[in-house]
C-alpha cells in the first residue's frame, strides 16, 4: 500500500478541490450578475467594486455556513483526536464493562491479562470506579493471610 499524501489524505483533496470549485463557480457567476446588473443601470462593469461586492458575499457565506460546520465537524474531530474528556467518556465506559466481563469470565487471570494489555497499548485506566472495584474484587479473591 503507498504511503503517499494523496491517498493519506484524500477525503481532505476531495474536500478542497470541491471547495475551490465551487469558490471559483461563486466568483465566476457573481460577475455575470454584476456585469448585468450595472448594465440594467448603465453603468460599466469595474474590477474594484465587484471584488469588494463578492468578497463581502463569499464572507457571509463562509460565516454563515463554512465556520459552523468547520467548528461541528473539524472541531469535533480534532477534539477527538486530541483526546479531550468528552470524547473519552464512551471509551472510558466502554473499556471498563469489557474489563468488567473479562473479569467475570477468567476471574484468575484477568489482572494479569489487563495488564499486559495495558503495558502493550502504554494505556491505564482513568476510571476511577473501576480500578476502585477491581482492588475491592481482588481483595476478596485473596485468602485472608494468616
Amino acid at each position: 500500500m503507498s504511503n503517499s499524501i494523496w491517498k493519506r489524505y484524500g477525503y481532505g483533496w476531495v474536500t478542497l478541490g470541491f471547495f475551490v470549485i465551487s469558490l471559483i463557480g461563486h466568483w465566476l457567476f457573481g460577475w455575470f450578475a454584476y456585469v448585468d446588473e450595472q448594465s440594467q443601470h448603465g453603468g460599466a462593469p469595474e474590477i474594484g467594486p465587484y471584488i469588494v461586492e463578492m468578497s463581502r458575499d463569499t464572507l457571509e457565506n463562509w460565516q454563515s455556513e463554512f465556520l459552523q460546520l468547520i467548528w461541528q465537524i473539524g472541531g469535533l474531530a480534532f477534539l477527538l483526536y486530541v483526546g479531550s474528556p468528552q470524547s473519552k467518556e464512551g471509551d472510558d465506559r466502554m473499556e471498563a464493562k469489557l474489563d468488567a466481563i473479562l473479569a467475570a469470565v477468567e476471574p484468575e487471570r484477568a489482572d494479569a491479562l489487563i495488564d499486559e494489555i495495558d503495558r502493550e497499548y502504554a494505556g491505564r485506566h482513568t476510571d476511577q470506579r473501576w480500578t476502585r472495584m477491581a482492588a475491592e474484587a481482588a481483595s476478596e479473591r485473596q485468602p485472608p493471610s494468616r
